[in-house]
């Protein structure tokens, strides 16, 4: 199955590693011409020469950007465009997580992760419009956290800032409409990363393996399909809600949790 987007052009933010990185391979494999950043020079670069020995580097564009520096943010678009003249699609996949309850979370903690979850993807929707704009297949898709629907104390700004997030991704989609532009979302739980990895690597008990420690962090957590998801399955949905084969679809949300979420 074509997902329609062949000699189209992707921005991704945030597409060094996990589920940025595996959404850059998915648009690649599927023809699209596809730019992604990040903060990290040295990891930007090694993913673009590994992804070369595979793709044709004349479709990848990387750049290192900081997502809330709005000057960088414009650079890296008009560099996108003077690459590849184009720009109909955007991902923004930017933003780890804050882990403190309220009394540790400091005035800062909040302004950052306001920052981080929110601004980012006003900086990148501001500087990608006039482009989209000239798009026929126009779309705007941002990675979210189940946090923005089912809050946590240990992560309570964080889980502010994705609603906020939430919020933001439906606005765009209501005013964006009448430029024929699609603003969806996606709301992930947990995810297997560079994260999930340092923790286990950290474990009190060595010894569980890979499988065992994940199964049992699932089942502390209560996910019913009784293991952490892979950033690959949440690229898959990123990937049918930017491309056309979602064209009748803006405002929604979709659930990538493993069925972690018990809301109708």
């Amino acid at each position: 199955m074509s997902f329609k987007v062949r000699d189209k052009v992707v921005i991704i933010t945030g597409g060094s590693s996990g589920i940025g990185l595996e959404l850059v391979k998915l648009f690649l494999a599927e023809g699209a011409k596809v730019a992604w950043c990040g903060r990290n020079q040295e990891k930007l670069q090694s993913t673009f020469d590994a992804l070369s020995a595979e793709y044709d580097a004349n479709q990848m564009f990387i750049h290192h950007c900081d997502v809330l520096n709005k000057q960088q943010v414009a650079d890296y678009v008009a560099l996108v465009i003077e690459k590849f003249g184009a720009i109909d699609m955007l991902v923004n996949n930017a933003g780890q997580g804050k882990v403190a309850d309220f009394f540790a979370t400091e005035e800062q903690d909040w302004v950052d992760e306001l920052k981080l979850k929110v601004f980012s993807v006003v900086n990148m929707v501001n500087a990608t419009l006039p482009h989209l704009k000239q798009s026929d297949i126009a779309s705007i898709t941002n990675v979210n956290s189940l946090l923005g629907l089912k809050p946590e104390t240990h992560m309570v700004a964080t889980s502010v800032a994705r609603a906020g997030l939430l919020n933001l991704s439906k606005n765009l989609a209501n005013e964006l409409v009448k430029e024929n532009i699609r603003v969806n979302s996606i709301l992930i739980g947990l995810v297997e990363s560079g994260q999930w990895r340092r923790r286990f690597e950290e474990r009190s008990d060595q010894s569980k393996n890979w499988q065992e420690w994940t199964a049992h962090v699932a089942a502390k957590k209560q996910i019913p399909l009784g293991r952490l998801g892979k950033p690959e399955e949440a690229a898959y949905a990123l990937l049918f809600l930017a491309s056309p084969l979602s064209s009748y679809t803006t405002g929604s949300v979709v659930d990538v949790s493993g069925g972690l979420s018990k809301e109708i």
